[in-house]
């Protein structure tokens, strides 16, 4: 017959010989309960990390039955990633039973922890890329401009010419040209027009200069008589 405390007692003395920093005996009678920290053994203390910790207690036909365990203390890993983890327990329970399985179900954890990370990594990598694509893209076509085709320029052509008539008939509506004046409305305007002409004519000091070379030829010139002149003179008689 199986001597299943005796299994238990060796699979404990050899866990604690592998993890001795991360397991964590909490009961011994009438079965031994103990806390085994998960983390990937690989990654560097500067890396991006994440563990959890599993609750382990044997029962009594353990490793005939399945040991009763609980996921706690998760760090940097959220609720689906717990769900991940308790159906891998549950998968590699079912894989070795009759056999010591806690060691073989915190390796496989481990595995997939670092697999959770490097995952996360690479989603947050592409990620970063997507947004760098999509910032390049708005700035290459803010670069190239809109590309026009016939219908876009007729459409952009009838909303510029719009736009133009808007903006003339406002400037027209606050800035209407000034009507011209006719000779009366000037003359009305400024009565010192029709005084200008007699002032340059009744001037004592205006003095009319005559050019006399106009009238050096005048013996070329075909005139009649004076008799034949019919002049009027200031009474009407004629001379």
């Amino acid at each position: 017959m199986t001597d299943h405390k005796e299994d238990q007692v060796n699979e404990i003395e050899a866990l604690e010989s592998i993890y001795p920093d991360e397991i964590e005996v909490l009961q011994t009678d009438p079965f031994h309960i103990f806390n085994v920290i998960i983390k990937p053994t690989e990654f560097e203390e500067t890396d991006e990390t994440a563990s959890c910790t599993v609750k382990f207690q044997y029962v009594e036909n353990y490793p005939d039955e399945a040991p009763v365990f609980e996921i706690t203390d998760l760090d940097n890993l959220d609720d689906e990633h717990e769900d991940i983890l308790n159906d891998l327990i549950n998968d590699q329970i079912s894989e070795n039973l009759g056999m010591a399985m806690v060691f073989t179900i915190v390796s496989a954890l481990q595995e997939k922890i670092a697999v959770i990370i490097e995952d996360r990594k690479r989603q947050e990598q592409e990620e970063k890329e997507r947004v760098f694509r999509e910032k390049e893209e708005a700035e290459q076509k803010r670069f190239e401009g809109t590309k026009v085709s016939v219908e876009t320029f007729l459409a952009w052509k009838l909303k510029f010419e719009a736009e133009v008539n808007e903006l003339k008939a406002q400037h027209i509506k606050e800035n209407p040209e000034p009507k011209g004046l006719s000779g009366k409305e000037m003359f009305m305007q400024d009565a010192k027009l029709d005084e200008s002409d007699m002032i340059f004519l009744q001037s004592e000091d205006a003095d009319v200069e005559v050019d006399e070379s106009l009238f050096q030829d005048m013996d070329d010139l075909d005139i009649e008589d004076d008799e034949d002149l019919d002049l009027d003179n200031s009474d009407g008689a004629v001379d």
